[in-house]
């Protein structure tokens, strides 16, 4: 049973991180364009703030300052062990290199 909520808490963190990279490749993204006049700045920061927005909507997280009756993510890395936060950034560190990968990937197209 144990390790079945240890299981569903990297599940919960790897989800945390996957959102946590698409926000700043989204914000990098728009940043991007605005350099390359595809978008003005005023445009970018409307659409960054819907990202964000869509991004919390569909992970039910609060925005900062409302409280959430769910633990927060300081709460449950307080309740890892060494080693599960050990195994939790070599699975960012994966997703952002696989994030890198593709991006660059596709600039190269």
């Amino acid at each position: 049973m144990e390790k079945l909520s240890d299981n569903i808490k990297k599940i919960i963190l790897a989800g945390i991180g996957a959102v946590a990279v698409t926000a700043e490749k989204s914000k990098d993204l728009l940043d991007e364009m605005v350099e390359k006049g595809e978008l003005t700045v005023e445009q970018g920061k409307v659409l960054n703030e819907e990202l964000k927005h869509n991004i919390r909507e569909k992970m039910n997280i609060k925005p900062e300052g409302e409280k959430s009756s769910e633990p927060d993510l300081s709460e449950l890395l307080d309740q890892m062990t060494p080693e599960q936060i050990t195994v939790l950034k070599e699975q960012i560190q994966k997703k952002e290199a696989a994030a890198r990968e593709k991006s660059g990937e596709s600039e190269e197209a």
